[in-house]
Order: C-alpha cells, then sequence, then structure tokens
C-alpha cells in the first residue's frame, strides 16, 4: 500500500517528507484543510501533527497557515474523535 506523502524543504534546506494523515473540506469555511505528520515526537513523546489550509484544485498547491482559533478548535475536534476511535478499536480488538 502507498502512503499519501508529499515533501517540503525546511528553513535550513533539509527535504522532509510528510504523511497525510487526511483532508477535509470545511463546510462552514469552504476552505479545504489538510492534516500531515513527519512522524517526529514532541517533548511529551506524541506524534507531532501539523495542519494547513490548501487548495485541492491546484496542481503543486500551497500551503497556507490557519490563523483562527475557530479553524484550530474545528481541526482539533476531529483529531480527538479519530483518537478516541482508534482506542475503542483497540481496547476491542485486545478483548
Amino acid at each position: 500500500m502507498k502512503k499519501n506523502t508529499f515533501t517540503m524543504i525546511d528553513q535550513e534546506g533539509n527535504e522532509i517528507v510528510y504523511d497525510v494523515l487526511f483532508t477535509f473540506e470545511n463546510d462552514e469555511t469552504k476552505k479545504n484543510y489538510i492534516v500531515y505528520t513527519d512522524q517526529s515526537k514532541d517533548a511529551s513523546g506524541n506524534i507531532q501533527v501539523y495542519a494547513s489550509i490548501y487548495d485541492p484544485e491546484e496542481a503543486d498547491p500551497k500551503l497556507e497557515a490557519i490563523t483562527t482559533e475557530k479553524e484550530w478548535k474545528v481541526i482539533e475536534t476531529i483529531l480527538e474523535t479519530l483518537q478516541e476511535e482508534v482506542k475503542k478499536k483497540n481496547s476491542n480488538s485486545e478483548q
């Protein structure tokens, strides 16, 4: 199975490959969002996840910063829901 990935260059000129976790369009904002990770971990050991606005119609979409608290709340809610689903699946498979 081929993962959905993309590559970006960081500020030091390093090439970083990101895994796309999911994309969605928000009906309220009429914007498309991409949620992705480079599989790195934060100080607490959690995998770092990033999100941006993008235009899926563009051949080479540019990622734009999410600037409103409201948009971040939508993304956080989706991530929390997905985490709960994974926890439920894992606990059910262990029984």
